[in-house]
């Protein structure tokens, strides 16, 4: 039946003739599975999916051949990296009258993990974990890159010390030298007092990419995100009761860090891990209406 129906994309040329770099669909909705480890789908992801169209006189590509191959292809019981070797590779065979050399797929999704509380035995709760996997195969070449987004808590150095400073001056003109002190009534003034002045903390986020490799038997987005957490120390929890913010307190105050010091902190963890490490960090001020931000590679 479709042979009895205008096709312009095959038939015409464009009027205004040039090559395009990328042509084909972004944010198409399927469901899959992935294989990492505390994470059960299927997940909804959300897709782009392109080829190039290297010949000036060529009018258009055929969107629904790509769309049937995407939705082929979310019909696997786990993805897995050389499915969309595969795909990418349909895309280019079925492209071959319009001269395509080269496809790209970028996959969006959240990995949703279970995550225990830091302290109260059998708390628990959810945690979605933005990913990111993109996969082109370029004049034959394939690659493979995943991205992940870690949200964690920072609390500033600078402003950890000025607070101390005033918590020591206040210890002072409460208690005047020379005087004498009793055990207690330090420790009763510390729990009334302690809290003078506190240093600002805010929620951050670092957004870390990798190379996986061509040959890989699975994308290692959970070990990725595990890694960069626990470089972090400081992950943003799910169920907490009392005990668990004041463990998440303590862990604030033992692990201070600028940008900077988080950047870095991720880079050197990961390093020799991973290949091809891209971290970039922003820490949503809670002194400022302004982020600050660094960038690592």
């Amino acid at each position: 039946m479709d042979k009895d129906l205008p096709d312009v994309a095959s038939n015409e040329t464009p009027q205004v003739q040039a090559p395009l770099e990328w042509v084909g669909m972004s944010r198409i909705d399927v469901p899959l599975n992935v294989s990492e480890r505390g994470c059960h789908g299927p997940l909804h992801a959300v897709v782009d999916a392109q080829v190039n169209l290297p010949v000036a006189t060529v009018k258009g590509i055929h969107m629904s051949r790509i769309y049937r191959m995407l939705d082929e292809a979310s019909r696997h019981e786990i993805i897995l990296p050389n499915h969309l070797q595969s795909l990418l590779e349909q895309m280019v065979e079925s492209h071959r009258d319009c001269y395509t050399d080269s496809a790209k797929v970028r996959l969006d999704f959240k990995l949703l993990a279970r995550r225990p509380a830091l302290k109260s035995p059998g708390l628990a709760g959810w945690k979605a974990y933005p990913v990111r996997i993109e996969a082109t195969l370029v004049r034959g070449i394939f690659a493979l890159q995943g991205s992940i987004t870690v949200e964690y808590s920072s609390t500033c150095p600078c402003s950890a010390a000025l607070a101390r400073q005033l918590v020591a001056q206040g210890f002072r003109a409460d208690f005047p030298h020379g005087e004498p002190l009793e055990y207690e009534q330090v420790a009763a003034w510390l729990e009334d007092k302690a809290t003078l002045a506190t240093p600002h903390s805010q929620r951050s986020e670092a957004k870390v990419s990798v190379d996986i490799p061509v040959s890989a038997q699975s994308f290692s987005l959970m070990p990725l995100i595990e890694q960069v957490e626990n470089a972090l120390t400081t992950p943003v929890q799910t169920a907490v009761k009392r005990a668990d913010e004041q463990a998440f307190a303590l862990l604030n105050g033992q692990n201070l860090m600028y940008v900077e010091d988080a950047a870095r902190r991720i880079q050197n963890a990961l390093s020799g891990h991973f290949n091809n490490v891209r971290t970039h960090v922003r820490h949503l001020e809670s002194l400022h209406p302004h982020d600050a931000v660094a960038s690592a590679v």
